[in-house]
């Protein structure tokens, strides 16, 4: 059966991997980034069709370029981060106000308001399925010190529950999908086995996120997958 995606952050890392690896012939994709991907250039089958946005701002425009067309999958992969969150000498008392802010409200606000201007094309699917991509950064317990991350990656959790209920009459499923440290930097194209040897297999494959994505997309509306947590197996944290 033909579907049509929406992707946020889709033009490069885990985001473009989803573009590349979950879509069949036949689909429709509109790929929602700031810079233009290079996704746009394959031939497969697929039609691609790129929506340029800036989500810092909240001027919602997407859904009036969707018009009344359907959408069956929304896939939220977006999240920013600390200036230097992940490194060894991040001191959280050094974060900007105005960079906390703008974590905040690209990683909730946005997401709230974005989703919610897309509600009404995913009600005119018969399967529809919302899936938020999270963090094991927002699991209880995982050791992490970025304050403002953290916090907004909890809020991604907070996010799909109760936005479950509120589409829970319309049959639309809604998960949440906490990846570990992905190795976003190794193409898709470029196979697992090439971003499991050059992390020594401590990053994960965007291959395997994009598998559990595809098997959330492929199941029947009767079933709702709420959380999925996946860290990396030598992650002693998540």
């Amino acid at each position: 059966m033909v579907k049509n995606y929406i992707i946020f952050g889709a033009s490069k890392g885990l985001g473009d991997a989803f573009v590349k690896g979950l879509p069949e012939p036949g689909d429709k994709v509109w790929i929602v980034s700031r810079s233009r991907p290079k996704s746009l250039d394959i031939n497969d089958g697929v039609q691609r069709v790129w929506l340029e946005a800036d989500l810092t701002q909240q001027n919602i425009k997407i859904s009036e370029q969707l018009k009344n067309e359907c959408v069956d999958v929304l896939i939220y992969n977006v999240g920013v981060w600390e200036k230097n969150g992940f490194e060894d000498d991040y001191d959280f008392e050094q974060d900007d106000p105005a960079d906390i802010a703008n974590i905040i409200n690209i990683n909730i606000t946005s997401t709230i308001t974005y989703i919610q201007s897309l509600l009404p094309h995913l009600r005119k699917s018969q399967n529809g399925k919302i899936i938020l991509i999270g963090s094991t950064a927002g699991l209880d317990h995982t050791n992490n010190n970025q304050v403002s991350f953290v916090a907004s990656k909890f809020g991604i959790r907070g996010i799909t529950n109760a936005l479950r209920e509120h589409v829970r009459k319309d049959n639309i499923a809604v998960t949440c999908v906490n990846p570990g440290e992905i190795a976003a930097e190794i193409p898709y194209e470029d196979g697992a086995e090439k971003a499991i040897t050059a992390y020594n297999g401590t990053r994960i494959p965007v291959q395997d996120i994009v598998a559990i994505v595809k098997c959330v997309v492929s199941l029947s509306k009767v079933s709702c997958v709420k959380e999925i947590h996946v860290p990396a197996i030598t992650d002693l944290n998540a």
